[in-house]
Formats: structure tokens, sequence, C-alpha cells
């Protein structure tokens, strides 16, 4: 017996009405009842559909590449994408007609389970040669979509129905890990914002930590967010372990093995003399190894490597010590790592602080942490998200994944590369431990990337809900086909038409793959970066003031914060700038611009 499709349908209207937008209750013009055509021939994951010669205005419309179709079965209404339309003639007795033929993905199927209308993933009863074929009407798209459960989130609108919204699983994208992959200029961060801001409304328990690598998203969640810069992050050096303080000591340069065999046995002797100075004098400090996270001074290091040397009896072996020593003064006396060095021979164990600062607890009134990568030295750069990504992993090991973390890694393609001699290895396994660990504690990973093929693509393959917007680039195209497993994959190849915002998801997040356009934001939601390129179109060409205060900020990079404060103290512009022309100083600190 066949489901009666237009029961089901005014079942699932009444069930589906949302009583703020009365629209959507009501039946469309294109009712599912209404067949446009008959399957010819049928495989295992695809359909060959025969279209009507004669068919009405709006079923022309809607049966193009992307719609949604139905196919009426015995016990089921198979579920299907439109993925290619090719016209042929047909010769009659009178006249000679245009039809068409349609291939179709075949997606999933609608049944009637108690009385409502359910879809399900996967074909478990096909169709056969002559059923008849439908264009789905909106209510059995918003059956599809599931557009009502409880972890459905609001991403924007669906390509082929604009008037419906375009709903994915905040869980399963959440929990399965997922990546926005777009050329430049496509709209990527503005899905990103918008992907955000919905899961962290979907999920009130979550806390996301953003590596925004052009300082574009500071000013994007409002109070809700944390933004670090190089001179608000606190990142103390002892939260390194061995391989990133090698990598901060030397900045990519060789090292030699005696110089990291010293480091290896004294730096546990640091921390051990600063164990012994601030414990109970009957209570011996644990034995500590070189990657424990536990405070120790630089003073103490240096004195170690400078007691050893007195101590050598092969002079010749001086030269490597003082070197490594020279080496150390020279990296913790840099005014551009004050944010890890400025007090490097205090001392304190301030982990719990720099813990809550980086990874806001519920309850502190922040739900995102923005680290502002523009700024920092660029030889840190891999450092820094390797010890991020390390701490948020271990965060959530050692807390039971008590506080779900998401961990979103702008330009993926530059920390986890997909050439193994780039990069830095401990920062792709970071990253590489929350795509295949994380998930067990919490702790999940968005990736964003405008060169997918430069990514590592056994990270890459962790991520099992993607959000594909225009790429242009073969390689790129070739490197998305082979991630994406859906039925419906062959609607990759209409990828480099995209329009901006327009994206293609596919995935654990989408019941079926879906063309959607992202929300559009306000204009100070959207993103932009503060780093700030001058219109001078608009404003003008900039004067010598513009130049005075832009050299300043550029010194001050190079000087410590306090540096900086003294000077600025005495430093005066022959007349004030215009923070309304000159918006790329807008953000200089008001201790070097006054």
């Amino acid at each position: 017996m066949k489901v009666d499709t237009n029961a089901l349908l005014m079942r699932t209207n009444e069930r589906n009405r949302d009583p703020h937008d009365p629209g959507l209750g009501r039946p469309t013009a294109v009712q599912s009842g209404a067949a446009i055509g008959k399957v010819s021939s049928i495989g295992g994951t695809e359909a060959r559909i025969d279209l009507h010669t004669r068919l009405g205005a709006n079923h022309k419309r809607a049966a193009t590449v992307g719609a949604i179709l139905g196919i009426q079965g015995e016990t089921s209404l198979s579920v299907g994408l439109v993925t290619a339309v090719t016209a042929e003639s047909t010769a009659s007795a009178s006249n000679q007609e245009l039809g068409a033929i349609m291939d179709i993905d075949l997606i999933g199927e609608i049944t009637s389970v108690d009385r409502s209308a359910v879809f399900h993933r996967g074909v478990t009863s096909y169709p056969t040669i002559g059923d008849e074929v439908t264009v789905l009407s909106d209510e059995y798209v918003q059956v599809v979509y599931d557009s009502n459960s409880a972890a459905s989130m609001h991403i924007g609108q669906l390509h082929q129905r604009d008037r419906l919204p375009a709903h994915i699983d905040s869980n399963d994208t959440l929990q399965k890990h997922f990546a926005v992959l777009g050329s430049t200029g496509v709209g990527k961060s503005s899905g990103v914002v918008v992907l955000l801001r919905e899961l962290m409304r979907a999920r009130a328990d979550l806390r996301v930590f953003l590596i925004d690598v052009h300082n574009e998203y500071g000013h994007c969640f409002g109070k809700r967010s944390e933004v670090l810069s190089p001179t608000t992050l606190t990142l103390p050096f002892w939260l390194l372990n061995f391989e990133e303080l090698v990598e901060v000591l030397f900045r990519g340069r060789p090292v030699s093995d005696e110089e990291t065999e010293i480091l290896s046995d004294l730096v546990p002797e640091a921390k051990r003399m600063y164990g012994l100075a601030n414990r109970d004098k009957q209570q011996l400090p644990p034995a500590w190894t070189v990657d424990t996270p536990v405070p120790y001074r630089i003073a103490d290091l240096e004195a170690l490597i400078n007691d050893r040397m007195g101590k050598l009896e092969n002079k010749k072996d001086i030269t490597t010590y003082r070197r490594l020593v020279r080496r150390i003064g020279v990296v913790s006396g840099d005014p551009r790592y004050d944010f890890m060095f400025d007090s490097a021979n205090i001392g304190g164990d301030t982990m719990v602080e720099i813990l809550r600062r980086l990874f806001p607890l519920p309850g502190d009134g922040k739900r995102i942490t923005v680290l502002q990568l523009a700024g920092f030295p660029g030889e840190v750069m891999d450092t820094l998200v390797s010890v991020l990504g390390r701490m948020a992993f271990d965060l959530g090991l050692w807390t039971d994944g008590a506080v779900p973390l998401l961990f979103a890694c702008e330009e993926a393609h530059r920390y986890a590369p997909a050439d193994a001699k780039r990069g830095f290895d401990p920062t792709r396994r970071s990253i590489s431990r929350i795509a295949k660990e994380g998930r067990k504690y919490g702790v999940y990973l968005g990736l964003v990337s405008q060169r997918p093929a430069e990514l590592d693509q056994t990270i890459l393959s962790q991520c099992s809900t993607l959000f594909v917007m225009r790429l242009s680039n073969e390689k790129d195209q070739a490197i998305i086909r082979a991630a994406v497993s859906d039925a419906g994959a062959r609607l990759l190849n209409f990828v480099p038409t995209l329009g901006t915002r327009e994206v293609f998801a596919f995935g654990e997040g989408v019941r079926m793959p879906i063309r959607a356009e992202f929300k559009t934001l306000g204009s100070d939601e959207r993103p932009r970066s503060e780093m700030g390129a001058l219109a001078t179109d608009t404003f003008g060409s900039p004067d010598d003031d513009f130049l005075r205060a832009a050299t300043a900020r550029w010194r001050g990079a190079h000087q410590s914060n306090r540096t900086q404060s003294v000077m600025g103290s005495d430093r005066q512009v022959s007349r004030p700038l215009d923070p309304a022309r000159y918006s790329i100083l807008k953000k200089a600190d008001e201790s070097v611009v006054r």
C-alpha cells in the first residue's frame, strides 16, 4: 500500500507549523503529489528520470540542478537530489517537443511512523521503473532537514527554497568536528562567525577558543569574548614542553645534540630548585620531568648551566655552554617575547589564573576567547598554536570533559600542513591529537582553510561535517571530492560557481547535503581586519603625522611594555590625528600616540 502523500503532508504541515511565520504552514504551489516524470533507470545510489514534456512554469523552475525530488514507492517516498539535467528531443506524429532527462542521487526516504512523517538517511525500499517523481513541497523539505529538532541550529536559507531556513545538527557538527573551506573573498569568515554564534546559542555549556590569524574576529562576539593580543596575553615559558622550549630558544635554527642534552638535564633541576624554595622544607618536590608544567626561573637555569660549565675538565666544551647561555639571554630579553618572559625571574604559580583566562569557565560571563596572532613574532606563532592546542586537550583530559571546548583554527593549513617537512611538528601533533582523541574528552576541532590541498589530509578526514564554499583551484576541489563520501557528492561540480556566502554542507551535521546561503550579519558582527588598511581614496594621502605615529608603533613592537610607557610619557606629536580619518592608528597604545 502506498503512503498517502496528501494525508501525510497535512499531518506534517500541522506539526511543523511555525506560529510566528504563518506562510510556512500553507502548502506551496508545487505539491508533492504533482508528478513531473517517471523513473526510467535505477542504480545503487542513482536514478534517471524522464521528465514529462508538458510541465507548468512552477515545475520547470523547481526541476533543476540541486532540486529535492521524491519518488513515490510502495512503502516510502524516496528522496534524491538532482545532479544533472539533459535535454532530449521527442518526435511525435504532429510535432517535435523538447523533453529532458534528470540524474538524481538517492539520499534517503520518508516513511510514516506513528502517523508522522519521518526521514531516514539511506534507502531500504528502492524505487522501480515507472514510479512517479514529484518535487518535494516545503513541508516535506522541513521533515527532511528536521528543522524543529532541539539540537537544530539555523545558519541561513536554503538556496533552492530561500523562504525556508537552512538548519544543521549542532551536536553532530560539534562532536564529530567540522571544517569550513573556501577561497579568499567568498564570505568564509562571516560563515565562521555564524557557525560559532549558533553553536554557542545551541550549546550553553560550550566554550570556544579561536585562533585569529588576521585579527578579524575581536569585535564579532561583543561582551561574550575575551580578546588576547601580544600586549594582553600572558603565557609563561614554563608552560612550554621541551620541544616547544627548544623551538622558542633557537627560533628554527639548527641546535646541537650537546645543547639539547644540557637543557634536558638542567630544566628539571631548575624546576626542583624552585620547588624546594617555595615548599615546606620537610616536603621534597616530586620528580618533575622536562615537560611538567610547573614554574621555574630563567636565572636558576642560567646559574645551573654556568655551574656545570665551571666544572668542565675539557675546556673546549665551554663554547657550547657559553653559546647556550647567550641564546637564553637573547630570547628572554627580547621585548617581543614579554608575554612569555616578562616575569622570568620572579616566579609564581599562576597556572589556574592562566587557564581561566584562556578557557573561560561557566559563570565567568565569557564564552569565546579570540587570540589575535597578528603582532606576535612570526617565528613563535607555530609554537603558540602548539602550546594552546596541547593545553586545550590536556584541560579536557584532566577535567574528564567537564567543560566542552571547541578549538577553532583559522588558516589551519599553516599549522597542520600536508607536507610533513613544513611547519612545526608539535603543532601538527597537538591539532591531530584533538582531531583523533579530543571528542572523548569534550574537546572539539573546527578548521578553517582556503587551501585544503595544503592541509594535512589525516586531520581533515577526522572532520565529519564539511562546509564547502567557492574553490577555484583544481587541487583543492580534488581533495574535497576525496573527503566527501555522501551521496550527492556530484554537487561538488558546482563549487567553482558558488556565490558569495553560498555553501555546500556535507556530512554528519546535515541529514542530507544542502546548498545554502549563510545568514547576513549586522555591521558590528562582520569580521574585518583590525590591522586596518587605509582607504586613501576616501581619506586622502597620509601626512607626516600619520607616518610619525606609524613609526612609533613600529619601534614600539621591539620595546617592552614598560619601556614604551616611559618613552611615551615624553613623546609629543605636533598635532593630534583624527581617529575617524586614520582608523589604522585607533588601536595604537595611548602611551605611544597622544
